[in-house]
């Protein structure tokens, strides 16, 4: 069974196999890099990169505008 993974680019859905991709680079960052937001935002193009969940699903959501904030979890955002 394949989990869907999904991104968001201010506001957009990225189609599966793109978000998929995202997803990918952004495990990979993130392991070199822990807590490293900022660093893949820049090096995807964008202001900020922050994890998140949308009724369950991971969903990474990529903004050219927003500001980059501190590092936490979509679990630790969830028992806000």
């Amino acid at each position: 069974m394949k989990t869907t993974l999904l991104v968001r680019v201010d506001g957009d859905l990225l189609p599966d196999a793109e978000a998929r991709a995202f997803w990918e680079r952004f495990s990979a960052h993130m392991e070199e890099h822990r807590g490293d937001l900022a660093g893949f935002a820049a090096k995807e193009g964008f202001k900020s990169v922050h994890p998140g969940l949308e009724a369950g699903t991971p969903v990474l959501i990529a903004s050219r505008n927003a500001p980059q904030g501190p590092y936490v979890t979509a679990a630790t955002k969830a028992r806000r």
